[in-house]
């Protein structure tokens, strides 16, 4: 697949104003991981409110779950009122929370902000809109790399962990939430503009009803992909929201050794931040590189080595007592496979559910997000009974162990079905 072919079918400004709003959206979405420390002390201080360590995982892992089942109920709207209504209206509702969140500042209560990470749910819920749209106006053998490009929307959670902890530490957490509600504001302006729904000639929609829900839940292939999702696209936001905390919690002597605040005095905090963000990078920028190698080897195929790669990894991490380098270096190359799985898992998708591609995408991209709080409240659990996150990893790799058999039961049979006449690689 070259570049040029992209450029000569579907609609450029559609696939960036998915990406943009996904990318955007991601950010807002995750924000609450990278805050999860600056917003506990701010209400230690004003509010003497002290934050336990499990009100800290639940306040991280609201957005994830609300934004789960969010996917589900824009995935809907996607097939019954169009990708860019849905969007618009899910926007809408996100920059009115962020500007109430900045409103009320550090009067916040504890309570008021589980509401406001539950509306940023809405955001997470992007990626059943932006997929969908951008995915319409291309033809199947191209899906990959091109919801591979709106997926990497992702990348967002990477601006989170540059950027928020420094603005939290210059003019305090809330400000972040401001630049969150203008910069959403913004994209609100652009997709107005930029976003087309796709002609009939190009996508017919056939929208859903409820029982279409529970038709598609009954085909095992659902299930099937909601478990590899929930691994992929689970564990890629699983750590990257927990993964602040997993740092501060592991080798916040070996951070604060580093000093990569060259601006200030050193602050841990941010420096956790730019490390998290290193990591988290790999995954989000090779989302839309595992796609086109699944567009070229097949989803698959892709995913044995991705998988494979992801489990051999956990069990090291879980194994060893690494030093701070080699654990960096470890962790970014889980996230840079988890990404690339997400691109491959998406590469299958379309080929499979091609015309229920809206309400599949919300239900697959639901089971990701259930998966990504269960990862946060795992390595959470993990933490609070042995003081580390070795049983996190061995349970996270177990499961990856258990897709990779799971691709062993069903290739074979995709391949001689559906995938004889899919339009691309299997």
């Amino acid at each position: 697949m070259s570049l040029k072919e992209l450029k000569g079918q579907g609609h450029w400004p559609t696939l960036l104003a998915a990406f943009l709003y996904f990318d955007f959206s991601f950010m807002v979405w995750t924000m609450m991981g990278p805050l999860a420390t600056e917003i506990a002390e701010s209400l230690k201080a004003t509010q003497n409110f002290i934050m336990s360590a499990d009100q800290s995982a639940t306040l991280v892992a609201v957005p994830v779950l609300a934004g789960a089942i969010l996917r589900v109920v824009l995935g809907f709207f996607v097939d019954k009122v169009g990708a860019k209504k849905t969007a618009l209206t899910s926007q809408f509702i996100v920059v009115v929370g962020l500007f109430y969140a900045y409103y009320k500042g550090a009067t916040i209560t504890y309570d008021e902000l589980l509401a406001v990470a539950f509306i940023l749910g809405f955001a997470g819920g992007s990626f059943a809109v932006a997929l969908p749209q951008a995915g319409q106006w291309y033809p199947p053998k191209l899906q990959g790399v091109v919801l591979g490009l709106a997926g990497a929307g992702n990348i967002g959670v990477v601006i989170d962990f540059i950027f928020a902890p420094k603005i939290a530490e210059i003019w305090g957490w809330q400000s972040v939430f401001l630049v969150g509600a203008v910069l959403s504001l913004f994209i609100f302006v652009v997709y107005i503009f930029m976003a087309k729904d796709a002609p009939a000639d190009v996508y017919k929609s056939n929208p859903k009803k409820l029982k279409d829900y529970g038709k598609l839940l009954k085909d095992k292939d659902t299930w099937w992909f909601n478990l590899f999702y929930s691994i992929s696209f689970g564990g890629f936001v699983g750590f990257a929201v927990y993964m602040k905390v997993f740092l501060m919690g592991t080798y916040k002597p070996e951070m604060a050794a580093f000093g990569l605040d060259i601006l200030t005095e050193p602050n841990v905090m941010v420096t956790a931040g730019y490390f998290g963000a290193l990591c988290i990078f790999a995954g989000a920028v090779l989302r839309p590189v595992g796609g086109a190698i699944a567009d070229k080897l097949g989803g698959i195929k892709s995913l044995y080595f991705f998988y494979g790669v992801v489990c051999l990894l956990s069990i090291i991490s879980a194994t060893f007592t690494l030093p701070f380098g080699i654990a960096i270096v470890v962790l970014f190359l889980i996230m840079a496979n988890l990404g690339m799985a997400n691109g491959a898992v998406f590469q299958l998708v379309p080929q499979r559910f091609g015309k229920d591609i809206g309400i599949m995408t919300g239900i697959i991209g639901c089971a990701g997000g259930l998966g990504g709080t269960a990862i946060i409240k795992t390595f959470g659990w993990s933490k609070g009974v042995f003081d580390g996150y070795a049983a996190g990893f061995i349970i996270f790799a177990i499961v990856v162990f258990i897709a990779i058999l799971g691709i062993s039961l069903v290739k074979t049979r995709w391949r001689t079905t559906w995938g004889v006449q899919a339009g691309g690689r299997i």
